[in-house]
Order: C-alpha cells, then sequence, then structure tokens
C-alpha cells in the first residue's frame, strides 16, 4: 500500500469526527487527516483526549470490504505503526504495546489509539483509524502515567519530530503494516504485535461495561482477545475494556 496523501489543518474539533463526517458524506479516501490543534479530541469510552501544541493528532479515513471483526484487526496495525514511528527516534528497547492498543515508552502510554466504523454508502465499510501520540508533552493528571517522546530522545536526535514530519513518517509505517495484512492476513501481523507485548503472564485487572474482572492475564487469542484467568479456574476472553497489569490497589 502507498502512504495515503496527508491534509494537515491547523485547528478542528476532532480528526476523528472530521474523519466520520467525510465519510458519511461519501467520501472513500484513503485520506490522513492531521490537525496541529485539536479542540473536541475524544478517547476511548467517551473520554476525552489532552491535546498540547507539538502533538500529533491524527486519522486514517479509509474504506475496506470486510467484516467488522476483520476490521476490528485495524486497531493491531495502528499500534505497530505507532510503534514503528517510536522506534525511528528513541531506543526500541523502550517501546512497547499493552494491551489493545496503548503504545508505551519507558512502561508509559505515549500514545492513544481509537477506530470508529460505519457502513459506506458506497458499500464496504469506512474506517477512521484514530492515533494521538505525544511528541512534545505528556498530560498530567491521567488515570495511567503518561510520557512524551521527547523525554526519551536517542542523542542522535536533538528534537522531537515537528507534526508534519512524525504524520509522514506514520503514514509510511501504516502503510507497510497494512499492505501485509492485505497479502498476508492477521496472523503476521498480530505476531509482531505480541512480540511488543507487555503485561503477559502477570496480574491483571480489567474494567468492562458492567463488570470489573481480576485474574491472571495469560496470553491472547488468535483475533487479539486476552485470555484472562479467573481466581475460579475459569478463562475470560476480553475483547474490549480498560485492562491494567499488575496487582489491584
Amino acid at each position: 500500500m502507498t502512504p495515503a496523501p496527508l491534509v494537515i489543518l491547523d485547528e478542528i474539533d476532532s480528526t476523528l469526527s472530521e474523519a466520520r463526517r467525510l465519510a458519511e458524506a461519501g467520501e472513500v479516501g484513503p485520506k490522513w487527516i492531521i490537525a496541529r490543534r485539536q479542540t473536541a479530541g475524544r478517547g476511548r469510552r467517551g473520554r476525552s483526549w489532552v491535546d498540547r501544541p507539538g502533538n500529533l493528532a491524527a486519522t486514517l479515513l479509509i474504506r475496506v470490504h470486510a467484516t467488522p471483526r476483520e476490521a476490528a484487526q485495524a486497531t493491531f496495525i495502528a499500534a505497530l505503526a505507532v510503534a514503528d514511528l517510536l522506534d525511528v527516534f528513541v531506543s526500541p528497547a523502550l517501546v512497547s504495546i499493552k494491551w489493545p492498543n496503548d503504545v508505551l515508552l519507558d512502561g508509559r502510554k505515549v500514545s492513544g489509539i481509537l477506530v470508529e466504523s460505519g457502513a459506506h454508502a458506497s458499500g464496504g465499510l469506512w474506517l477512521a483509524i484514530g492515533i494521538g501520540v505525544n511528541l512534545t508533552h505528556a498530560p498530567e493528571g491521567t488515570e495511567t502515567a503518561a510520557a512524551s517522546m521527547s523525554e526519551k530522545l536517542r542523542d542522535d536526535h536533538t528534537f522531537a519530530p515537528p507534526i508534519e514530519a512524525a504524520a509522514e513518517i506514520l503514514a509510511e509505517t501504516f502503510a507497510v503494516w497494512w499492505g501485509r495484512w492485505q497479502t498476508l492476513g492477521f496472523e503476521p501481523v498480530l505476531d509482531a504485535w505480541t512480540s511488543r507485548l507487555t503485561g503477559l503472564n502477570g496480574p491483571c485487572v480489567a474494567r468492562l461495561d458492567n463488570e470489573t474482572l481480576e485474574g491472571v492475564a495469560e496470553g491472547v487469542e488468535p483475533d487479539g482477545a486476552l485470555r484472562l484467568r479467573l481466581a475460579d479456574g475459569s478463562v475470560r476472553l476480553i475483547s474490549a475494556g480498560d485492562v491494567f497489569f499488575g496487582k489491584a490497589s
């Protein structure tokens, strides 16, 4: 896949919302929507996404002819693309992924990913793959500790990349993984994603919509669901939710 073109906006409410509007108006992409400033960024489960000047806010609008279950695999592709972006500027040993798609830098969250989708009027599904990366600033007062790329740069980099440069690299790394997914299927994507995964084989708390579960994170299923073994020995497969690794406080 050739990297999708970039549309860079000075300010918008949310790149994710703009992608949805474009999709519902009939656009199919692929197109990256980049904002230098978001006024109403969105995160998972209805949370706001805090933006600071210099951080990357990007959404890829793309149409796919796939089932919703297959299309959901885009979140794994996005996590790998962000990890590869970080590898360019920081030590790869510091980069990991926390299930399902939080990218960590030295154990702290440096990126958030949110994928939305819907039926496209011309057929298939539209996907809006929203990605935020803390390039220069880490938000304060978040539920989990946050980091920025600028804190952990390698010696050969003096500054974190400007938004435009980071967006270009992200478009390239995403295109690589998207191409592999289209030609080779999900297995190589999942293998690469799992190789960067942190927190497995240890205590885990999963907060779902209607319950909170505690157990041991044993691994992931072939579709990426988290396998959580509960105290009574039963296993629950977690496909979506907030997951915290380590002992419950």
